[in-house]
């Protein structure tokens, strides 16, 4: 199978595009996922609004299980690509000899013990005693696909990294396609209500995932999965590089619940279950814009990497300023999208007029500062890209602290509906010093890694 990119050699801004275009796209359609969940199910006869509250406590937590598989796959594809870049093929067979054997590792122990407390801990996260079942059965099918999860997730990004962005998009648009067709099976034809949806998306996360097997355990990219030379300086150095992404989604999942409990209680008995609801769809709206913005910075890490490694500092930097710019645009356009088509969007997961209004509301207010946030995620991964983590997680635990004052500051003085200013406020204030600590710090560490020694010579196979 004839590699797509030379991530060194080809033209820089044809090889952006070629790269963060499929990563986009895939992580696009991964949305797919969880909207065609919330879809079908807020549109289930006579329980739709109290099953979609359910399912959107769950839609934290599921999604913080899935950041593990960003603590070891962009944990350790930058740092494969590195290796690559200064031609160093054994070491970056062995890096994903040893995210393989971490991912299956923690797959396992994660569905032992999320299994255990999945009914206190959806309680504590805010479910009510209205929503706790449909809670309770969704998480309970879908924790037992964990491990298809995280393998398809997590061991994607090794593929993407060694130059084949479209073979990882189509292990996600088969999962997403196989998702959409059998939901409505699962939860109409064969009634199975939220327990369809979970066990619909859980089979097409292991289509997803004997995929990504097959193509890394193939003879088609150039660093195929082994077993042995497991190191445990190799694993601390994923787990360095990869706790980042790991902390922004975990972190980030841990303010959709503190958004869930904060509604809750300003809200009351009367709103409180209602707020939730449209938190949910907001929050479903904003992972279309997150996620494939994700797919942009965090696909084009490997370019980053690789020729950071190279010592090819003029690619980084204009990899880095294609990449800003792809960024604006598409975030622009979601901002169109959110205040021009939110009351389609909306109507995808409620007939309610009330839950409707507020919702759409919802969805503007937290898209008022979607440019910034653009900028944002770049900086944050272009110095992951890199292995400069002590730049990335201080910038993204800014954000989030942020995030976190105004969550608590804004309902307690103006009411629950405030709330919801807490994803624009953060947004804003967040990539204003990130663009600061960047303009300082990136050029200087561009040219000290010009002084570092040559890499070793590449080896001949």
């Amino acid at each position: 199978m004839r590699q797509e990119n030379d991530l060194g050699k080809d033209p820089i801004g044809r090889l952006v595009l070629r790269v963060a275009v499929p990563s986009m796209l895939a992580q696009f359609v991964n949305v797919l996922y969880s909207i065609v969940d919330r879809m079908y199910i807020g549109n289930i006869a006579g329980v739709g609004e109290l099953a979609l509250a359910g399912v959107g406590i769950c839609g934290p937590v599921i999604t913080m299980i899935g950041s593990v598989a960003s603590l070891v796959g962009i944990g350790g594809a930058p740092l494969m690509s590195i290796r690559l870049g200064e031609g160093k093929k054994e070491e970056a067979r062995a890096i994903l000899a040893n995210a393989f054997l971490m991912l299956c590792t923690l797959s396992l122990v994660l569905t032992g013990i999320l299994y255990a407390i999945r009914r206190p801990m959806l309680l504590f996260f805010g479910a009510s005693a209205d929503t706790i079942p449909y809670a309770e059965t969704y998480f309970s099918c879908y924790v037992a696909g964990t491990i298809f999860a995280l393998l398809s997730t997590g061991m994607s990004q090794f593929i993407i990294c060694q130059g084949y962005a479209k073979i990882a998009m189509f292990s996600v648009v088969l999962g997403a396609v196989l998702n959409i067709l059998l939901d409505p099976v699962f939860i109409f034809v064969l009634r199975m209500g939220v327990a369809g949806a979970a066990i619909a998306t859980v089979l097409s996360q292991l289509a997803s995932c004997c995929f990504v097997l097959r193509f890394l355990f193939g003879p088609w990219p150039p660093v195929s999965i082994s077993f042995g030379g497991y190191r445990w300086r190799i694993i601390r150095r994923i787990l360095v590089i990869g706790f980042t992404p790991f902390a922004i989604i975990a972190v980030d999942n841990i303010m959709i619940i503190a958004m869930n409990m904060v509604l809750q209680r300003y809200g009351g008995p009367d709103r409180g279950d209602l707020l939730v609801t449209c938190a949910t769809i907001a929050q479903s709206f904003m992972l279309v814009v997150t996620m494939p913005l994700g797919g942009i910075t965090g696909g084009t890490q490997s370019i980053l990497s690789f020729n950071y490694g190279a010592r090819h500092v003029r690619r980084v930097r204009a990899g880095q300023r294609r990449i800003f710019g792809l960024c604006l645009a598409f975030t622009a356009v979601m901002t169109l999208a959110a205040w021009l088509g939110g009351h389609g969007f909306v109507r995808l997961f409620t007939d309610d007029p009330e839950v409707a209004r507020q919702a759409r509301w919802a969805i503007r207010v937290c898209t008022l500062s979607l440019l910034p946030l653009g900028l944002q995620y770049e900086i944050v991964d272009g110095f992951t890209a890199i292995g400069q983590v002590r730049y990335s997680l201080t910038l993204s635990f800014w954000r989030k602290f942020v995030y976190f004052v105004a969550l608590f500051v804004c309902p307690a003085i103006w009411g629950a509906e405030a709330a919801f200013f807490a994803e624009p406020v953060s947004d804003l204030l967040g990539p204003v010093v990130s663009i600061l600590v960047y303009l300082l710090a990136m050029n200087r560490i561009l040219k000290k890694r010009l002084q570092t020694p040559d890499p070793a010579p590449a080896e001949t196979t």
